[in-house]
């Protein structure tokens, strides 16, 4: 078997989306679609096929590395049901893709990923549990108002 030209190039487009991916805990294709669209030249809906099969593996290495990582709750209750709708959404996914003419499902990549973008930009997210947050972060409350923070002496009305 030979391999093919630039190979390398492939490689690394791989490591760049499977750090973005585990980083930033989001589907590599955001990422590596476009690359291989604009810089390889690879049709879009090969492209769409060529990294639902790439995500599998990389998906899996990363779900493992966060679920053994003793700070992070990976429930596995939630990824089980999120696996049942997920399979079934990506058997409808791919008999949609293949039916649009490639134009058009582009465009319609392209559109979602602006409407995320300005979403991600613009609307606040979910503010952190206590819980996630760092110590450092978390004030400490007084014993006698929980709503009070705690002054360094322990007292909440000394200051």
């Amino acid at each position: 078997m030979e391999l093919m030209e630039g190979w390398y190039l492939y490689i690394l487009v791989g490591l760049a989306c499977g750090v973005f991916s585990a980083t930033f805990g989001v589907g590599s294709g955001i990422l590596m679609i476009p690359i291989l669209v604009l810089a390889f030249s690879t049709q879009q809906k090969s492209a769409q096929g060529i990294c639902l099969a790439v995500m599998v593996p990389m998906a899996l290495v990363g779900a493992i590395r966060y679920r053994i990582n003793p700070e992070i709750d990976v429930d596995m209750r939630l990824v089980g049901l999120l696996a049942i709708g997920g399979v079934v959404g990506a058997l409808i996914g791919s008999w949609i893709a293949g039916r649009v003419p490639a134009l058009l499902l582009r465009r319609m990549f392209a559109i979602v990923m602006i409407i995320a973008a300005v979403r991600m930009l613009v609307v606040k997210g979910p503010q952190p549990k206590p819980s996630d947050q760092a110590p450092a972060e978390q004030s400490q409350t007084s014993p006698s108002d929980p709503g009070r923070p705690e002054t360094e002496t322990g007292n909440p009305d000394s200051t």
